[in-house]
């Protein structure tokens, strides 16, 4: 293991970093990425966000505070513009795409492996996805690959201050999801059984961890406070995924596909089998193993398929390096060829991006656009068909706004001032941490196609509109019902809490 590490040392240190390729693919997705990013308007999540950041805590129900932070500091710019929100998300992209790249020199790589690796990246689907949100499935995944550069060049070189820097960014990534932690169950794990074993015994590995448990203690101690939201959120997460997204039969297939077709989904397969089978390798098995075991992890606990991304990178370039080194049959090595990766751009970026114009998107084929497309568009739209229906309410300055899912509720917050509403409140997931109702609020208008949960507590419930984007499009909101409840029957503070039970 010393010699063989020892010899990849030296070789490393002979290698250049391939700047002028893996910068140009890096630009070319920033590029993308950036004349797409303004093309519709905000995605639902994103005015989530927006709308936490307005409330900025240590904590909410259903992550840690870092993506509200974030999106409170893009909106202080003053541009309210989604190219503007987005920033971030876009450079952590294109940043992926070098690191990337540095992971395959660091394992041996060239200039055609670090040329490989970065360019599988760039079409990932699930990365070009990503780029054009600001998301906790973007950060984190951006936040795990540097991470594993750490890693593996700590692997490589044993330079004990890597460790320490690789306690501040899992610090970040507890700050924005707790999958990390799982991350490094399973990887420490491994080290343990395959090496490299002293990893383990590391002081500044263990000062590392006391680096990111500091920077996640506020969340924590808000977690408790709170009765420990996150997870209640865990379980309704889950029973999501069974319901909409297929759970654990599907999580594999759909991760597989999210790296990009053709060449991601193959050179995943590729640089897992190379991670645990090449000597050349060897040093850097445990990372094979721990891709299995983060994918067994987020399976078990039946998670989203994206949670197990942040793991792309090291299997990128571990396929690139096997490839450029010639030990991938010559039946394989077509993959590494500008046209193949054209092919896969080509394919990436319509599944990826919004490319349609907008007019076109409602009659355009559901294959021909991004999966969250039709959820980037109408969200002014729908905030003034509640103005128009708040306007009509008999006590407009005591009717407060209710609505059941948290979207229509993050689109009001963002919307609503300008229109003269008031802000809103949800019980749906994260957002039933953000201020209730006010007691001066004696009437509700409710956004939300199911008014039953409030029947006990108010005497009359009527139908008064309904949400209408103006475009056509057939999205989660376009025809949701609003209502108009009068004769509230208790505080809410007695009301409230039975009516948080993350959505009704």
């Amino acid at each position: 293991m010393v010699i063989e590490t020892e010899g990849l040392r030296e070789r490393v240190e002979t290698t250049k970093f391939a700047r002028a390729p893996v910068l140009a693919i890096a630009g070319a997705m920033g590029a993308v990425l950036a004349a797409t990013a303004g093309r519709y308007g905000y995605f639902g999540d994103e005015l989530y966000f927006l709308a936490a950041g307005r409330h900025l805590d240590w904590g909410y129900a259903d992550q840690p505070p870092l993506l509200p932070l974030l999106a409170r500091l893009m909106d202080g710019f003053g541009a309210d513009s989604p190219f503007v929100l987005r920033i971030p998300a876009m450079l952590a992209m294109v940043a992926g795409v070098v690191l990337t790249a540095l992971i395959a020199r660091e394992l041996g790589g060239g200039r055609k492996a670090q040329t490989i690796a970065a360019a599988t990246f760039a079409v990932s689907l699930q990365m070009l996805g990503s780029g054009h949100y600001l998301a906790t499935s973007t950060i984190d995944p951006f936040l795990w690959t540097l991470l594993l550069w750490l890693l593996v060049r700590w692997t490589r070189t044993r330079e004990d201050g890597l460790l320490l820097w690789s306690g501040v960014v899992t610090g970040f990534a507890l700050n924005t999801k707790f999958l990390i932690g799982g991350f490094w169950v399973v990887a420490l794990i491994a080290a343990a059984m395959i090496g490299p074993r002293d990893l383990v015994r590391r002081p500044a590995l263990w000062f590392g961890a006391v680096i990111a448990a500091a920077m996640i203690a506020p969340t924590l101690v808000w977690q408790a406070a709170n009765g420990w939201p996150q997870l209640t959120m865990g379980a309704a997460i889950s029973q999501e995924v069974s319901a909409g997204w297929g759970g654990r039969v599907t999580f594999v297939p759909a991760l597989v596909l999210s790296a990009g077709v053709p060449v991601g989904m193959i050179l995943l397969g590729y640089g897992l089998w190379r991670l645990l089978r090449s000597e050349r390798l060897r040093p850097y098995r445990f990372l094979g193993w721990t891709a299995l075991g983060v994918l067994a992890l987020f399976v078990l606990a039946n998670g989203r398929y994206y949670y197990a991304a942040g793991m792309f990178a090291p299997l990128f370039a571990a396929a690139a390096v096997e490839i450029e080194a010639g030990q991938a049959s010559k039946y394989w090595r077509w993959l590494a060829t500008w046209p193949v990766y054209a092919v896969a751009a080509m394919i990436a970026i319509p599944q990826s991006l919004p490319i349609l114009p907008r007019s076109e998107l409602a009659s355009a084929p559901e294959w021909t656009r991004p999966v969250f497309a039709l959820e980037e568009v109408g969200w002014r739209e729908i905030t003034e068909s509640v103005a128009r229906a708040y306007r009509t309410a008999p006590d407009p300055a005591r009717t407060g706004i209710v609505t059941a899912k948290y979207w229509q509720a993050s689109a009001i917050d963002h919307y609503g001032p300008e229109l003269g509403l008031p802000s809103p409140s949800s019980p749906n997931r994260g957002y039933a941490t953000l201020p209730s109702p006010p007691e001066s609020a004696r009437d509700v208008l409710f956004v939300g196609n199911d008014p039953s949960g409030l029947v006990p507590y108010f005497t009359r419930i009527r139908e008064v509109g309904a949400l209408d984007n103006r475009a056509g499009i057939t999205n989660v909101s376009q025809g949701m019902k609003i209502w108009l409840a009068t004769g509230r029957n208790g505080a809410w503070d007695t009301v409230w809490p039975k009516l948080t039970d993350w959505g009704f």
